[in-house]
């Protein structure tokens, strides 16, 4: 791997191109062939692990929202799928809504370094991008395994939430470049594409604070959007704000670390296999991904606590980042709100873990329901809940080595009496370090439970089939990676919308 110095240039030094970040991440992109075994059966859990919490939203609002905008642009031929329906549309309108489905329940991989992603959001854009031109399963894999090095190189390397910008500023650039791989594009038409991308894409955290809305899903549904417009522009010859990384007015100077700005960003030399996408993980529960180890750790602890009614207080000591922005450290009343919305909720660890303690389980629905929110009990034992930031997990949350990284904490219940219950979970049990780590047949367990009663028990067959030889399957083949679903009910839930401009 090589270490590169990323750092403000004034526009007098005419930094050359090669010696640009968004260059070295183009020529990963462009560079990517030989596949390593490992990442390549990775990348397949991933496309499972998409399908199965895409069509588990397909009747979420947001979702049919963004259906119905993308129906609205058909394509003549060949264009893309869009889950839940037979309509063929422009593939950066796949992208859109096929990404917001992903995302809508919080519910697919993530990746947690210096700053945070869910490198599964690459994935729409480029099925749908592949879909369209006719490339093959093997384009796809090569395209989803070079969008996950670049998106883990930078998450590694840039952090984007201190400054408070949202972290699909590096998931442009990831899927960019990824689009670039697949379509075998020119290094110097991935560069310039990056830069549109990231230049279009930088965004406030605000998306992921206070009262937070149905935006959480759409925007890296609009990231892959922007990259699929801006690999369009940059193959007809456009060019893009440069440097959009090392200019005087560029990314890092102004929306940074400022004129001072250094990062470190490692990447792949010439030859080296692409295994970033290993160090990823993916969600067993529905929630941000430093709710796991709780939800978990909830589940130990609730056959120690006896009647709730009798617990004082709960304390979860943890890292910096889940006390700050998803626990009591955020500030944020709405995390306390029985009538928050579920975006909010899932971004409340107090909540997860009193509803966890409750029912010693999560599902992705009824742990969010409204009524569930509501229940007088819940809300009690909620409000006795809280995080402590804790230096020795934020340390291990920055551990340099992967295998001793921890997300959890250590949760403290006190009771009336006095006595304490104790216990701690350093990383969920589906992680590659924890106790059932997620495997193959665990992530088609995932995809027959999300989509059970929404697609026949052939039918996901038909598509688990499809998705475990993706390096196989012709371009006509990756139909297959959409599985058949009721349409008939979609279309009757997607009637009774309010109607916008399309």
């Amino acid at each position: 791997m090589i270490e590169y110095h990323v750092r403000v240039h004034p526009s007098a030094d005419r930094l050359p191109r090669e010696d640009q970040l968004a260059w070295k991440l183009a020529a990963v992109a462009t560079a990517t062939d030989e596949l390593d075994t490992d990442s390549a059966a990775m990348a397949v859990n991933r496309v499972i692990d998409n399908a199965s919490v895409a069509v588990a939203s397909l009747l979420r609002r947001p979702v049919a929202v963004a259906r119905a905008q993308a129906t609205a642009h058909r394509a003549i031929a060949p264009g893309a799928s869009v889950f839940g329906t037979h309509a063929r549309v422009s593939p950066e309108w796949a992208a859109w809504a096929n990404g917001t489905a992903v995302r809508e329940l919080d519910f697919h991989d993530t990746y947690l370094a210096a700053d945070y992603s869910h490198p599964g959001d690459n994935i729409p854009p480029l099925l749908a991008v592949a879909q369209h031109t006719g490339r093959t399963g093997a384009d796809l894999l090569r395209a989803v395994v070079a969008a996950y090095e670049i998106h883990v190189a930078l998450v590694k390397g840039i952090c984007l939430h201190a400054h408070r910008i949202d972290h699909v500023a590096h998931l442009s650039a990831a899927t960019a470049g990824g689009l670039g791989a697949l379509l075998r594009l020119p290094t110097e038409t991935v560069y310039q594409a990056i830069q549109q991308a990231v230049h279009t894409t930088t965004a406030t955290r605000q998306s992921r604070k206070g009262e937070i809305s149905s935006w959480k899903a759409y925007a890296p549904a609009f990231a892959g959007k922007a990259a699929v417009e801006a690999v369009d522009r940059a193959m007809r010859g456009e060019t893009s704000p440069s440097p959009i990384y090392e200019g005087e007015d560029g990314f890092l100077a102004w929306m940074l670390d400022g004129p001072d700005a250094d990062y470190t960003v490692t990447l792949p030399g010439p030859g080296e296999p692409r295994r970033a996408i290993l160090d990823t993980y993916t969600k067993e529960h529905s929630a941000e991904y430093q709710a796991q180890a709780v939800i978990d750790l909830a589940r130990r602890l609730r056959a120690r606590t006896g009647p709730l009614e009798h617990v004082r207080s709960v304390v979860l000591h943890t890292s910096h980042h889940t006390h700050h922005v998803i626990g009591s450290g955020a500030n944020d009343p709405q995390k306390y709100d029985p009538t928050a919305s579920r975006e909010t909720l899932d971004h409340s660890v107090p909540y997860i873990l009193a509803v966890a303690l409750e029912d010693g389980a999560w599902h992705h629905e009824r742990s969010y329901a409204p009524e569930r929110a509501a229940r007088p009990e819940t809300v009690a034992l909620w409000r006795k809940t809280t995080t402590v930031e804790d230096p020795e997990w934020t340390r291990r949350y920055h551990d340099p080595d992967p295998d001793r990284r921890a997300f959890g904490g250590r949760a403290v219940i006190t009771l009336d009496d006095g006595s304490l219950i104790e216990d701690e979970l350093a990383v969920a049990d589906a992680h590659p370090a924890g106790a059932r780590p997620f495997d193959r047949p665990a992530y088609a367990a995932k995809f027959r439970t999300l989509t059970e009663g929404a697609v026949a028990p052939g039918d996901q067959d038909r598509f688990l089939a499809a998705a475990e030889h993706l390096a196989e399957l012709t371009a006509a083949d990756l139909d297959g990676l959409f599985p058949t679903v009721d349409t008939q009910t979609v279309s009757d839930h997607d009637a009774t919308l309010p109607k916008g401009l399309f």
